[in-house]
């Protein structure tokens, strides 16, 4: 059967497959014999290639190693997760994946950037069974987030600053055990000399400067932009007055927030009750 032409450009999920067929058969590799060599069965191999199945990051990186294809496969698999992401999303990604400084606001979960792997799937796993996404964008939101917390191993990475309202250390997300795992991260996280957690407590009420998750990013050029987003779409905000104001309530947040030693002592009092 004559393999049906595709434009590749419109679906990353389709380049993924037909680059894995073309490498396979510069091999002289049947779906079975690449299938063994990449730990996959070979009709694993064949929902890939015809863009049936999603590509995933053990993939890619498995087809790398086997091809000896530099990083096409995992840069492939990069574009086909974005191509997944809420809109603007990706371009807030691009822009903290080269920040130099990132100051965070976390309302309701906890930024994305300090979540365990077992909170975030959970909070994905939520999703699914709302019926907002399926089980496949889950893992590939889990497997994207993974991709972007390389950057706070990095040799020189980032100066965060996050500031969390009090009611995300106590919002059960996964169950206690999750969520005692996810608080002790924070813990670590801040013991980090390039992290710092502030807890804006409930008691701040009216005087809590963000009513939406914000995050400010300084980025090598020396501008600052910010990013927000509703449940609809993102938003990549480089007007610099808007910026400014932002800056100007984050300033405020802090002053208002508790210090960084009180906080790390309401983290882990929120850690010992949710186990207790």
């Amino acid at each position: 059967m004559a393999e049906a032409d595709v434009d590749a450009q419109a679906s990353p999920q389709v380049r993924f497959g037909q680059e894995l067929r073309r490498s396979r058969r510069a091999r002289r590799w049947s779906q079975t014999e690449a299938a063994r060599h990449l730990g996959y069965s070979g009709a694993h191999i064949s929902y890939v290639e015809n863009g049936k199945r999603s590509p995933t990051r053990p993939l890619a990186v498995k087809a790398d190693e086997v091809f000896g294809s530099g990083q096409r496969f995992y840069e492939l698999w990069r574009r086909f997760s974005r191509a997944a992401l809420l809109e603007g999303f990706a371009e807030f990604a691009d822009a903290e994946a080269r920040c130099r400084r990132l100051r965070t606001v976390g309302l309701i979960i906890v930024p994305g950037l300090l979540q365990t792997p077992a909170y975030a799937r959970a909070l994905a796993q939520a999703a699914v069974r709302r019926g907002a996404i399926t089980p496949t964008e889950a893992d590939e939101r889990t497997d994207y987030l993974a991709l972007r917390q390389e950057v706070l191993e990095q040799k020189c990475p980032p100066v965060i600053h996050a500031v969390l309202e009090e009611g995300v250390l106590l919002r059960p997300i996964g169950g206690p055990q999750v969520m005692a795992e996810q608080l002790r991260h924070l813990e670590d996280l801040a013991e980090r000399p390039n992290i710092t957690v502030q807890i804006a407590p409930f008691a701040m009420g009216e005087n809590l400067s963000f009513t939406l998750p914000v995050v400010l990013l300084n980025l090598p050029d020396h501008t600052v932009v910010g990013y927000a987003e509703s449940t609809a779409r993102g938003h990549l905000e480089r007007s610099r007055a808007t910026v400014a104001g932002w800056e100007s309530d984050y300033d405020q947040l802090l002053v208002e927030a508790l210090p960084k030693a009180a906080s790390q002592e309401m983290i882990r009092k929120a850690r010992k009750e949710d186990r207790s």
